[in-house]
């Protein structure tokens, strides 16, 4: 199975503008934006998407949470509101198959999404 995007961007095969990186995840600003604000929270782990998380995968998930409500803070959209999301599978709009949150603010989000 060859690397997914986020894996070699992972690995430095392909550079990325980092907002965030520890031994858990990295986040990195989306390279077609859907608002000002467009960080990927990404496991460094590959977890192929949130349907297929086993009970092991607990941590991971929840310190990319805690990692995306910490950089809304950073990067000035905790105040005004932001939206997390988490595609799955072809009708959820997933892309690419590396499990990953998008945390997308500063402008006024609309519902129902897309």
């Amino acid at each position: 199975m060859s690397k997914t995007i986020f894996q070699k961007i992972i690995d430095r095969e392909i550079p990325a503008k980092l907002a965030h990186e520890d031994e858990h995840c990295i986040a990195i600003h989306d390279i077609n934006p859907q608002a000002p604000v467009h960080v990927l929270v990404i496991p460094k782990k590959l977890i192929p998407r949130v349907g297929e998380a086993t009970p092991d995968d607990q941590v991971v998930l929840g310190h990319l949470l805690l990692t995306a409500g910490a950089l809304a803070k950073k990067l000035g959209v905790a105040e005004s509101g932001y939206r997390l999301v988490i595609n799955n599978g072809k009708d959820g709009a997933e892309s690419v198959p590396h499990l990953h949150v998008h945390l997308l603010g500063k402008r006024q989000m609309s519902w129902p999404p897309g």
